[in-house]
């Protein structure tokens, strides 16, 4: 993985394919490389960011048809000769790869030539050199290929000794063909990357092939049959893209989140004020005796979240699993399972391994993702949208308040259509909470000193709260690891005393959260034990519930929904923490916007 361009035309495609990889940078990358070919094909690479490649590449240097990648390291370190593309010994094909071979160790056994990265991409390329030497036709040997592969992939390849053609395919990782004006066609893990140039794109199944003209796209079956398959417009805004005057996009998209909350209310409620889910959704969920919500990270904890707001409102029961582990360690489910899905890309591969064995089973899926035509959403039986707009920060932040707030909207449709009592006026409340927000980050400056007091010097701090609150903070924590690097933790408040209370110290910094009125008593006794200890306490709290010495006093909201609030403090901690200490906000080292390995 990350991020894949391709694009054959009549003109220069050096510049479309460049441009198309910093609309990726978002998703998380250690190097670059870019294949063009005009006679010939010329290959450049280079470790760090898009600006770095494009200094290496001569400017005389462009071509018809080209292929683009970033790379976030699975196999070998980031390094030039393991950035993509790869070619063939003899040089005939290159390509580019997202996603894992499992058997690549395998494969690269039977293939008697030199390798010169550490990467499994090299094998697929070796691979196909060995079968289309064999079989004589590219496209045989392309398809042989891929039916010997084990894993994920979404490939693009050139042949140079053909200046008519581009190869895809795809399996597990996410791979769109966009289609020109009839002069041009491209290719594109994202479709953000390419809307420069189209907003019309082909969707590929697991599978499929796609044989790529100037003029045309042929979707094939690995056995070689032909598949029809309309396009679809791309419903993304290309301003939402872009930061404006925001000096980073996770600045801009924690702004925006008063907006999305307003946006979802639109979006989910009729001409009467109600909520209005399409029949499917509610069909799914009626039918449940149990809800087994399976997400990671950030959406991970909106899950836990979104069980609350379940079993209290809507009275069902649910269970919230890491999506990496539940594929490999199943519970023992119940009779009418229902599977809850929540992804801000949709593309998750550890989300998508597990319903691929749910599907498997004959059970039932819903989907909770930002992308409208992601594979999650695709696979599942149906889809609720986050409607958020796109998110390019790496560190979620207006995703996680939308996957809550869309979960509160499910559990109300729920147990209003089960003959519920509704504790109160659900969209009246979120509407409070969008105000609530909006004054929230109209005082960033507070968070800002914040940041710098408790978190600037600091090695590592802790998050507490209880309830919903605890809930929280293992988010904020997750968001002060992701950007400033600080080791961060995030616990109940009960759970102090066995053991992490160890780790407090002189000058440890620790953030509370007290919002939940049957436990607030509790968590300010929490306060005074980490104190006692030498901790440096930074506490919000929430109206009603405050003390003299807290940090930041919250307007008060339903504190069901506290969520949405609770966490903006920790979200702008975080990112200001980030700026303290010189660290790259949207783009943190190591990581990807969207996982798509396991």
């Amino acid at each position: 993985m990350c991020g894949i361009v391709g694009m054959i035309g009549n003109t220069g495609a050096k510049e479309v394919l460049l441009k198309g990889l910093e609309k990726l940078e978002y998703r998380g990358y250690d190097s670059a490389g870019l294949a063009l070919m005009h006679e010939n094909v010329n290959v450049h690479k280079e470790v760090g960011r898009i600006a770095a490649l494009r200094e290496i590449i001569p400017a005389e240097v462009d071509g018809t048809i080209g292929i683009g990648h970033t790379r976030w390291a699975t196999h070998g370190v980031p390094s030039v000769p393991n950035a993509h593309p790869h070619q063939s010994t003899t040089g005939r094909f290159t390509l580019v790869h997202n996603g894992v071979i499992e058997n690549d160790e395998i494969i690269k056994k039977t293939l008697d030539v030199p390798f010169l990265s550490e990467t499994d991409t090299e094998v697929i390329v070796q691979l196909m050199e060995k079968h289309f030497v064999e079989l004589g036709d590219v496209e045989a040997a392309f398809r042989k290929t891929l039916s010997d592969l084990h894993g994920s992939y979404a490939i693009a390849m050139i042949d140079s000794e053909d200046k008519e053609r581009l190869y895809i395919g795809k399996n597990k990782s996410p791979l769109l063909v966009g289609l020109g004006d009839g002069t041009f066609n491209v290719v594109a893990s994202d479709a953000m990357a390419m809307l420069q140039v189209t907003d019309q794109y082909l969707e590929l199944h697991d599978g499929e092939i796609v044989i790529l003209t100037r003029e045309s796209a042929t979707i094939k079956t690995l056995d070689g049959d032909v598949l029809e398959r309309a396009p679809y417009t791309a419903e993304i805004d290309a301003s939402d893209i872009e930061k404006g005057t925001y000096a980073h996009y996770m600045l801009k998209e924690m702004d925006e989140q008063p907006a999305v909350i307003r946006n979802i209310i639109q979006h989910y409620q009729n001409e009467n004020g109600d909520i209005e889910l399409a029949e499917g959704v509610r069909e799914l969920v009626s039918e449940a005796d149990r809800v087994y919500i399976v997400a990671c990270g950030t959406s991970y904890h909106a899950g836990l979240v979104g069980k609350q707001l379940i079993e209290r409102v809507a009275g069902v029961p649910t269970e919230v699993h890491v999506a990496s582990e539940f594929g490999y360690n199943m519970p023992l489910l119940t009779e009418k399972p229902l599977f809850l899905f929540i992804s801000q890309s949709g593309e998750t591969a550890d989300s998508r391994a597990v319903l691929v064995e749910v599907k498997k089973l004959g059970h039932k899926a819903l989907t909770l993702t930002n992308v409208a035509g992601s594979t999650l959403s695709r696979e599942a039986n149906e889809t609720m949208l986050l409607h958020a707009g796109p998110e390019i920060a790496v560190a979620s932040t207006k995703a996680y308040t939308a996957q809550i707030a869309v979960l509160a909207i499910l559990a109300y449709d729920i147990a209003r259509a089960n003959g519920k009592k509704l504790p109160f006026d659900l969209m009246q409340e979120l509407a409070l909470v969008a105000t609530t927000m909006d004054s929230i980050m109209a005082q960033k400056e507070i968070f800002e000193e914040l940041a710098d007091k408790f978190l600037k010097e600091s090695r590592n701090a802790f998050f507490l709260g209880r309830g919903l609150d605890s809930y929280v903070g293992l988010e904020g924590a997750l968001k002060l690891k992701e950007i400033s690097y600080i080791q961060a933790e995030g616990y109940p408040g009960g759970e102090l005393k066995h053991g992490p209370i160890a780790l407090i110290e002189d000058g440890t910094p620790v953030i509370t959260l007290v919002s939940q009125p049957n436990t607030h008593l509790n968590i300010r006794g929490n306060i005074k034990e980490v104190v006692a200890r030498g901790a440096i306490a930074c506490t919000i709290s929430m109206e009603g519930m405050e003390h003299e010495n807290d940090a930041f006093v919250l307007p008060r909201v339903e504190p069901l929904l506290t969520p949405l609030v609770t966490v903006l403090p920790l979200q702008l901690i975080s990112y200001y923490a980030a700026l303290a200490r010189d660290c790259d906000v949207d783009k943190p080292r190591n990581l990807a916007k969207s996982v798509t390995v396991e």
